[in-house]
């Protein structure tokens, strides 16, 4: 498919940089949230992380209240809430209200993994099996209370998600490995597929998507976008100790199960085994990085080959200013 406008979108995790903390972490999002909206973004999502230090998007739910107040346009949503770890009901009523706050700007991204590991999972909510079959039934909930839907003989009958509103948030299912894929297709909602933590697969997942896409009462058509972390700048040191940084974060992340806040002087004279060099270039599968020419090429014929015509980046740097220019960069790449 050749892409007439690509979309432009953003996904943050809200790091907490070194030397930093989670207050100054939360401005920074809210700042890039009003940036993104002035540069043209379509949507800004944060994700939902627990028990990782590094990162403070624990209640994407609350952070999209905030962001609200600080934005005009761009739509806001998670990226995102981790089913399994809550009520069905209580994340429909969440978005309800969210809905009512910041009307027609609002997405509910749902994903199935925990976001964290099974032990804090467990606690989030112990009574999570972890069941495939459990999520599903958690979807077909989460879809009733938002249809209000009026079964007698079911607790549809008598519970309802308040507040009570026309319209509801978009539904998106995220999905890294395709299995999530389908049960979007199933459920007629739109899907984001994780490119950022499965290099491979994806092609094939939005593929089979769309050709099992059954239409629901908000979605006729399917629709699908790729997440992918992304750098740019027109300093070719910066992009290779930005290279250098993300590089080391993969392979903390598979050492340790956590990320630690660092900088480049922090691991500039890091040694890796010959398992974790192959695991760097299968890791850079999941990245683009590089100057507004290369951008523009990668990101172009990415989304001709996944077919879709919206990315979502997820953007890591030393200070908030590379970030902030590396979107600024890149917007203007595709003229938003």
């Amino acid at each position: 498919m050749k892409v007439k406008k690509l979309k432009l979108s953003i996904l943050d995790q809200v790091p907490i940089r070194k030397g930093s903390n989670p207050t100054e972490a939360l401005k920074e999002t809210t700042h890039l949230a009003s940036f993104s909206d002035q540069l043209g973004y379509t949507r800004f999502w944060v994700a939902e992380h627990h028990n990782i230090s590094s990162l403070a998007s624990s209640a994407p739910e609350i952070l999209i209240a905030h962001l609200a107040n600080h934005t005009k346009q761009i739509r806001l949503g998670s990226g995102g809430i981790m089913l399994p770890n809550h009520s069905a009901l209580k994340m429909a009523e969440n978005f309800r209200l969210l809905e009512s706050l910041a009307p027609g700007r609002i997405d509910m991204g749902i994903g199935r993994a925990p976001g964290t590991d099974r032990l804090t999972a467990s606690l989030l909510n112990p009574s999570n099996t972890f069941k495939e079959q459990d999520f599903i039934e958690q979807l077909y909930h989460l879809e009733a209370f938002f249809r209000n839907d009026h079964i007698a003989g079911t607790l549809f009958e008598k519970i309802k998600a308040t507040p009570y509103t026309e319209l509801i948030p978009q539904l998106w299912l995220l999905s890294s490995s395709g299995e999530s894929a389908l049960f979007a297709a199933h459920f007629g909602m739109k899907l984001s597929f994780a490119h950022f933590i499965n290099g491979n697969g994806g092609y094939d997942a939005v593929r089979e998507y769309k050709k099992q896409f059954r239409p629901s009462a908000q979605l006729k058509e399917p629709e699908a976008n790729i997440a992918i972390f992304a750098f740019c700048s027109n300093d070719i040191e910066k992009i290779e100790r930005n290279r250098a940084l993300m590089d080391y974060r993969f392979i903390e992340l598979e050492r340790k199960g956590n990320l630690s806040p660092v900088n480049y002087d922090d691991i500039k004279d890091e040694h890796y085994n010959s398992h974790e060099k192959l695991r760097i270039e299968f890791n850079r599968k999941r990245m683009v990085f590089g100057t507004q020419e290369q951008i523009k090429s990668e990101l172009t014929e990415l989304a001709e080959n996944y077919d879709v015509d919206e990315i979502m980046l997820i953007t890591y740097t030393e200070n908030l200013e590379d970030r902030l220019t590396s979107y600024q960069l890149i917007s203007e790449c595709f003229d938003l």
